[in-house]
């Protein structure tokens, strides 16, 4: 006979979960497995609240599994480590992204591409190891293979840093991979919404010129007074898109 989640998973949870499409949460009383050898938990302080959420309990991209527990921009503070765990001990200040999971045998996750794993486990409304669902950040605590648990910095206060794991990896991961970290660069940012926040606040820390593109003209006093980009364009005055395109040229 197979074992039920909560005897596989014996540890109480408490969380804030999806039962259906309508996008309301509600109290959720669950359960997390026990810390294993490879294993960081923590108490979560603070969860971001990505637009993915929004999607995932609304059910918008198909698949949802409910009851569903959101939430993938987690910090916290670690209260148990598993024997082996070499990177992490209780007190540390530590965050869980997007992943908790992958194969680690294919040539993706053997080039820390964990996220092109065609067996990644994502964290919440996946399917774990184990079988059972993964239950994500929208929790009084969470635990994960130290593979896939960051350091928080002291100097970062943790309810600022928790937008980073989703919104700012994806901002700061494109930025250093085409090589758009350096002084003296002209980086383009193309919307000004939660990714385009960081994004503008990445590229400046990296002493490059910052170029804002948005629709929204009401929007300009923000990105120069408020986030410090360099100039603003509104992509809908072709007039001036040309005149930009142009000069670019030159």
């Amino acid at each position: 006979m197979a074992k039920s989640a909560e005897e596989v998973h014996p540890v109480k949870a408490f969380g804030w979960a999806a039962r259906d499409e309508s996008g309301a949460l509600s109290s959720f009383t669950f359960s997390r497995r026990e810390t294993g050898d490879e294993d960081v938990r923590f108490k979560v302080m603070y969860c971001g609240i990505c637009h993915t959420d929004l999607h995932g309990i609304k059910n918008d991209w198909g698949g949802s599994k409910y009851p569903l527990v959101p939430g993938h921009e987690i910090v916290g503070v670690v209260t148990d480590v598993g024997r082996k765990v070499q990177k992490f001990k209780v007190g540390d200040r530590v965050g869980v992204g997007c992943l908790v999971g992958a194969c680690h045998k294919c040539d993706n996750c053997a080039a820390d591409l964990e996220n092109y794993c065609p067996k990644n486990i994502v964290t919440y409304n996946g399917t774990y190891l184990d079988g059972t669902t993964t239950y994500g950040g929208y929790s009084d605590h969470m635990v994960a293979n130290e593979h896939y648990v960051v350091r928080i910095p002291d100097n970062l206060p943790l309810d600022a840093t928790a937008p980073l794991l989703c919104a700012g990896i994806t901002l700061y991961s494109p930025l250093k991979y085409f090589g758009l970290d350096k002084p003296g660069m002209h980086v383009g940012v193309v919307g000004l919404g939660g990714l385009g926040h960081v994004g503008v606040k990445f590229a400046k820390a990296f002493g490059t010129k910052v170029t804002v593109i948005s629709t929204s003209p009401s929007k300009k006093k923000e990105a120069i007074e408020h986030l410090g980009a360099d100039s603003f364009l509104v992509s809908s005055d072709l007039e001036q898109m040309q005149v930009t395109i142009c000069f670019w040229k030159i």
